[in-house]
């Protein structure tokens, strides 16, 4: 169980470097712009927002990857703290934003938390 856990902490991880990638480097070109149905304008105009929340993503899967790497208990604790971090992320972003960010971003951390507390 905990390879699996490993796997899907991992995956959460990667999840996040993607959204990082899309929202800091690509936003304002064809990928970012069709990851939020954005056009030119609108791009242009929330490009230093998407940045942010770009950034935001990436210390996320920082914190993740450091769970993965640290030793117990500091490593399980990282785990459980940045994924509850992920979840409360993905609820705000579903109430707030879109419903979708809840599926996208929230379930996949949820679903990785479950796994890490059962094989602890």
């Amino acid at each position: 169980m905990e390879i699996l856990a490993n796997v899907l902490v991992g995956l959460v991880a990667a999840l996040h470097v993607y959204i990082l990638v899309m929202e800091m480097f690509l936003w304002q070109k064809k990928p970012g712009m069709s990851f939020h149905g954005f056009d030119t304008e609108m791009a242009r105009a929330t490009a230093a927002m998407a940045a942010n929340h770009g950034l935001y993503n990436g210390f996320l899967a920082a914190g993740l990857v450091w769970g993965l790497v640290a030793g117990d208990p500091t490593g399980f604790r990282a785990q459980v703290f940045f994924l509850l971090c992920v979840i409360v992320a993905g609820v705000y972003g579903a109430a707030t934003a879109n419903v979708r960010i809840l599926f996208a971003q929230a379930l996949p951390g949820a679903v990785a938390l479950a796994a890490v507390l059962v094989a602890q």
